[in-house]
């Protein structure tokens, strides 16, 4: 990992590991459950990616600086969640930008490690939206990739992209650059515009 990725991997992780926080504030967590949350949406996608690719260690267990990250943004959060409740909508764009980082990032492990193409994909958005899916069932709320927001699409487009021009033989660089403007523009434009996909608009089912 070039230190440039690096940086902007624990960038990542530790703006995912904000929202953790700011979920848990919201659920009214002690400061065991601020901990908790914070790291497993910091660090919950990647883990999952390593291990269904057998990729050892994870990544968190070789470099504890990624743990250190999430526990730093646990403590921000408790401290300060009042503050960061009232910029809201920086950590959403803050967050968009993590969710491109995370889908690039992923999908370029899974082709580094001889994947199928539909699989490397697959891994991009794991690592982009599991995270988040945990945080919000631990903190008892309906995942906000199950809702209408436009969230696991962005991923999904970043890790397709990608995908697509290492196919073409595009440098990396430029693959990387690409993938992650088209996920963070795309989610960037659902929160400014309020783009959605649609939800299911029928009656009441019937009873089994």
């Amino acid at each position: 990992m070039s230190p440039l990725i690096y940086s902007l991997d624990l960038t990542g992780t530790f703006v995912f590991a904000l929202s953790g926080g700011l979920a848990a504030a919201r659920a009214r967590l002690d400061p065991f459950g601020f901990v908790v949350v914070g790291i497993v949406t910091g660090l919950g996608g990647g883990t999952l990616r390593n291990l269904l690719l057998d990729v050892h260690p994870v990544t968190w267990v070789a470099d504890p600086t990624y743990l250190a990250v999430c526990l730093v943004a646990a403590a921000v959060t408790f401290i300060w969640a009042r503050q960061l409740e009232s910029r809201l909508l920086w950590l959403r764009i803050a967050d968009a930008f993590g969710l491109g980082l995370f889908a690039v990032a992923g999908t370029q492990l899974a082709l580094t490690a001889g994947t199928h193409p539909g699989i490397a994909i697959a891994m991009g958005v794991t690592t982009g939206i599991v995270g988040g899916m945990i945080r919000d069932v631990l903190c008892n709320e309906v995942p906000l990739v199950l809702q209408r927001d436009v969230y696991a699409l962005a991923a999904l487009a970043g890790s397709t992209l990608y995908v697509a021009l290492d196919a073409l033989s595009f440098p990396p660089t430029w693959s990387a650059i690409a993938a992650f403007s088209a996920c963070t523009g795309l989610r960037l434009a659902a929160i400014r515009w309020d783009l959605s996909l649609p939800t299911y608009k029928g009656g009441k089912m019937p009873p089994e």
